[in-house]
């Protein structure tokens, strides 16, 4: 007899990729269009029907804060993996260069819901950021890779800096040679 407990179901497979395939596209035409893109476009080059766009996500602003939350998601996780694949400085130096487009990406969906006059979505990002950044650059340090002299943190506040400072065009490419730059800095004397 099924307990009085609503079951939790899984999405099908088809509906999980139909909704990555949203989140991607929301996040490539906001970043083309700004943040009065049409969502018809959006689910145009997902490859599915506006109606699909709407029973995954019934406003604009869940589609955006679905957005945020799924980038901050994925920066976490790609450290994990960038640690087990790559030797820690290319770790450090690839995760630095994901955080680039997450800032990106923060900034056309804080954007998009600005120009919706809605609140942005706050997802607890700091202190993951922190404790994924400062193990990242203590496992370089620890290879004698980088001389760990500053607080870890700095790298992330010079690469905000940048976007901060400079979001027009060309800002990402210029944090991305801000990163090689940075961890030249830290390269241990010879």
């Amino acid at each position: 007899m099924p307990s009085s407990e609503a079951v939790i179901r899984r999405p099908r497979a088809d509906a999980e990729r139909n909704r990555l395939r949203l989140m991607e596209a929301a996040k490539a035409v906001f970043t083309e269009r700004g943040p009065n893109a049409a969502l018809e476009e959006i689910a145009s080059r997902a490859g599915v029907g506006i109606g699909t766009l709407y029973r995954h996500f019934s406003t604009r602003q869940a589609l955006l804060a679905e957005v945020y939350r799924h980038a901050f998601e994925q920066l976490a996780e790609a450290a994990i993996q960038l640690s087990l694949a790559l030797p820690p400085l290319d770790a450090l130096r690839a995760w630095l260069r994901l955080f680039v487009d997450y800032i990106a990406t923060k900034q056309v969906v804080l954007a998009a819901l600005g120009a919706t006059g809605n609140a942005a979505p706050a997802p607890a990002s700091g202190p993951t950021v922190t404790s994924v950044m400062t193990d990242l650059a203590e496992r370089a340090a620890a290879a004698g890779d980088i001389v760990l002299n500053v607080d870890p943190i700095d790298l992330l506040r010079a690469l905000m800096g940048v976007a901060n400072v400079n979001n027009g065009p060309g800002w990402q490419a210029n944090a991305q040679r801000l990163i090689d730059i940075l961890i030249e800095g830290l390269r241990p004397t010879r």
